[in-house]
């Protein structure tokens, strides 16, 4: 009997995570989606084709009971009863475009919880309930090029994107010192068409300096759609020198 892939897709109702967790289903993989509302879309397509899917409904602001949720499911599992398990820490959360002195305080920490905090705790999570488990184990964490270079008006983002660029760096390390540890990538997926991108051209010119480039972007045809971005990243997740380079970009050769 061939035994099925376990894919963890956090910001799987839309954008770049739906797109992800429709292809995982495609390839007959056993898909858990975590967001704070479902997806009917996957729902559908799951349902029309026979394919495996649960939807968890949870905030990712609230990170400790996601990743409790996570290790909870995990333990209960027959760690053999899986090909491989991997999490992909996708969902993001961008500020109002504009200086973080005018950055209403509530919003810096739910954008910090989601795109930062929540991917640290989840990977906590999985990487302890799965750590005897025998069969391939990777973490994905969906990063930015503005995590590694700074952009006036969304310093949020930023710091969120760094953050993880170097908590990557640090399980790597720590995970290669183990006999069967994981591997862990920080991945910058390239520019695509989603709503963050549509908030950034809607922002304030005199609040977000850098509008007219993403302006650009969209009058340049130079966005990717999110099932070209998905197929790109799971390309990428899926090359055998997987985690070699803990911090990369998808247009890395």
């Amino acid at each position: 009997m061939t035994l099925p892939h376990l894919s963890f897709i956090t910001g799987s109702s839309r954008g770049l995570g739906a797109a992800l967790a429709a292809q995982r289903l495609h390839e007959g993989h056993e898909v858990i989606g975590i967001a704070r509302q479902a997806s009917p879309e996957l729902a559908a397509l799951a349902s029309a084709r026979g394919l495996t899917l649960s939807q968890w409904t949870l905030d990712l602001a609230d990170p400790v009971t996601a990743a409790q949720h996570l290790a909870g499911w995990l333990v209960k599992q027959d760690a053999k009863a899986f090909a491989s398990a991997t999490l992909i820490n996708n969902a993001g959360v961008v500020t109002t475009p504009g200086p973080l002195a005018d950055t209403p305080l509530v919003e810096a920490a739910q954008a910090l919880r989601v795109g930062l905090e929540a991917a640290v705790l989840l990977t906590a999570a999985f990487l302890h309930a799965t750590a005897s488990w025998p069969v391939p184990r990777k973490v994905l964490n969906i990063s930015s090029g503005l995590g590694r270079r700074a952009m006036a008006g969304s310093a949020v983002y930023c710091a969120a994107k760094a953050g993880m660029d170097h908590y990557t760096r640090a399980v790597a390390l720590e995970q290669s010192a183990l006999p069967h540890g994981a591997r862990i990538v920080s991945l910058a997926p390239g520019v695509i068409d989603t709503d963050m991108q549509v908030q950034l051209r809607a922002a304030s010119p005199a609040r977000f300096p850098e509008r007219e480039r993403f302006m650009q972007f969209k009058s340049l045809g130079q966005l990717d759609s999110p099932a070209v971005a998905a197929g790109k990243v799971l390309a990428y997740l899926d090359r055998p020198d997987f985690g070699q380079s803990p911090v990369a970009d998808v247009r890395d050769a």
